[in-house]
């Protein structure tokens, strides 16, 4: 047999589904139930039937599959892959911020450890950040926003909301250059800029959108255009493919590459059924206090959807 056949054979023995972020390298997404943003699939894999959650991408992401799924077993094919990102803020470092503003409340992208999470009384995505900003708080509201200070520059700057930010960054990100987006409007002047809000402000200032990885595909499927700059993670390019084989998408950066997410591979996911690791634990007490910033950002986003039928 292939790995491949291999892995789905072992799937079935476990009862199990395979969620894969979309910077994962194309042959894992190609063995996918589910390919997507973080908390996305952990959405989708909350709703299953399966015993067994083996997630391809990093720690807080199958963090994030275990708080939403605690009674499944999760798994994910590499422990050392890990977000440069969600390491910039620990709970320690939190919990001394909030002691400087005692009276703010407190977001977090979901791009953040458990224990963080759990200090915190919502979560937001990089979709729906200028939303929870707007319709989560008041004009009157402190808000520490963690830990991405891209991400949160520019929710901040599109509401009227005083935001405490984080000095967190996605180095992955962070290499796009405003002369990278440049270069290829020049080689491919048809087509359109779309980029990660985790990008920098100068990078954002030259986009046509601003999109999480979800919103890029969706935004390709519905637009005219028929060429696309990417400025995210580089296999963003593979998921967009996957979805839309009829249209051209070009990787802004060939250095956008996040080194942890390469790291999962099929033979690793292989050895995760086989051997069933690497498990993610977390104490009931950290389940349960991370599990409401979700919650609460979840609810919030049902009762906006209410609010605007």
């Amino acid at each position: 047999m292939t790995i491949q056949e291999q892995i789905q054979e072992l799937k079935k023995k476990r009862n199990a589904v395979i969620l894969v972020h979309n910077y994962q390298l194309g042959e894992v997404q190609d063995i996918a139930d589910f390919t997507g943003d973080s908390l996305g699939l952990s959405i989708e894999a909350s709703k299953t039937e399966a015993d067994v959650i083996v997630f391809c991408g990093v720690h807080f992401m199958a963090e994030t599959a275990k708080i939403l799924s605690p009674q499944k077993t999760v798994l994910i094919p590499d422990e050392t892959a890990g977000c440069p990102m969600a390491d910039m803020i620990t709970a320690d470092e939190l919990r001394t911020l909030k002691a400087k503003h005692p009276n703010a409340k407190v977001m977090a992208y979901v791009n953040t450890s458990a224990d963080v999470k759990a200090e915190c009384d919502y979560c937001c995505t990089s979709a729906n950040a200028i939303q929870m900003l707007e319709e989560a708080f008041t004009e009157k509201d402190e808000i520490i926003f963690v830990p991405d200070k891209y991400l949160a520059s520019y929710a901040a700057s599109k509401t009227n909301r005083n935001v405490v930010i984080w000095q967190g960054y996605c180095p992955t990100h962070a290499r796009i250059l405003p002369e990278h987006v440049v270069a290829m409007k020049e080689k491919y002047p048809d087509a359109k800029v779309m980029v990660h809000p985790e990008c920098s402000s100068p990078v954002i200032n030259l986009s046509d959108e601003v999109l999480s990885t979800s919103g890029m595909i969706k935004y390709a499927k519905e637009s005219k255009a028929n060429e696309f700059i990417v400025g995210t993670e580089i296999d963003m390019e593979h998921a967009l493919k996957a979805e839309i084989p009829d249209k051209k998408f070009y990787p802004v950066s060939s250095l956008a590459v996040c080194p942890n997410m390469k790291k999962t591979t099929l033979g690793k996911v292989l050895n995760s059924l086989e051997n069933m690791v690497f498990e993610i634990k977390l104490s009931d007490d950290i389940l349960t206090r991370a599990k409401t910033p979700i919650d609460n950002m979840l609810k919030f986003r049902r009762e906006a959807q209410l609010t605007k039928k």
